[in-house]
């Protein structure tokens, strides 16, 4: 027997036409803080980062693949991960589909992460992504784009992530993580990290994030980056779970990657 409120079809549709003014508000603030983000001043890159990507070598213009805009998603699989974050993996679900509409679009959408890239190839193969992935190992793009950290830095309390400094780490681990306040081994970024093959520690060494880069005149300028909840509307499932009708109805970690659910 149901507990949540009940009514007649008219008081559905008062309390609908309420709640649509709010979702037009919304919608309309979303409009103007898009806005706000492409009037932000665009930052010249002269720095020569290299990738390795299924083409070979790479520069930073090189990952625009011929066009004039370069969205890279910060997905977290470090070095020293055994498999890829599996928050980043639902978020990259979603990325086939949408990879051939921004590239008609002229804009290319490349998942950029520290791991060697034969652990990213065959990541992907087993999770069946076709999406472009280079590999940043041993440069500095992740370090100068904050989503990347030594045990120094953790230890030292000198992570800056999404725009403010993080607390020297300490036993337990208690610290923003990707997405929520995360415990020690025994919390949620400790199985998050035995799912990585990892210790909690290193597991948040790495973070997510997404940045935005134009190619003007043969020049990389970067435009944007965002980081932990400013990823939201990029998870395609909470887009949905947020119209059904127990919404995200979460209780404990219950994500899994695409290929584990029906596992024991």
């Amino acid at each position: 027997m149901t507990t949540h409120m009940t009514g007649t079809r008219e008081a559905w549709l008062a309390a609908r036409l309420d709640l649509l003014e709010a979702e037009k508000a919304l919608t309309r603030q979303s409009d103007e803080l898009a806005r706000r983000r492409q009037e932000l001043p665009w930052v010249r890159i002269d720095k020569d980062y290299r990738f390795e990507t299924a083409e070979g070598s790479a520069s930073l213009a090189d990952l625009f693949q011929g066009r004039s805009q370069l969205l890279v998603y910060h997905f977290m699989f470090g070095p020293d991960y055994k498999a890829g974050c599996p928050s980043c993996s639902a978020i990259a679900d979603g990325f086939d589909g949408s990879v051939v509409h921004l590239a008609n679009h002229d804009v290319t959408l490349m998942a950029v992460s520290r791991a060697p890239f034969a652990m990213l190839r065959a990541y992907e193969r087993r999770m069946g992504w076709t999406f472009p992935w280079a590999s940043s190992y041993g440069g500095d793009f992740n370090a100068d784009f904050s989503i990347s950290f030594t045990e120094e830095e953790q230890r030292k309390g000198g992570i800056e992530y999404n725009y403010r400094r993080e607390a020297a780490l300490q036993e337990p681990a208690k610290v923003r993580g990707p997405s929520t306040r995360f415990g020690g081994d025994e919390g949620p970024v400790g199985q998050f990290a035995a799912m990585c093959g990892t210790d909690a520690p290193t597991y948040i060494r790495e973070r997510p994030g997404v940045s935005a880069f134009v190619l003007d005149d043969g020049v990389v300028h970067h435009t944007y980056s965002t980081y932990s909840r400013g990823l939201d509307g990029l998870w395609g499932m909470y887009q949905w779970l947020d119209r059904a009708p127990l919404g995200r109805n979460e209780s404990g970690i219950w994500r899994r990657r695409h290929d584990e659910y029906n596992k024991g």
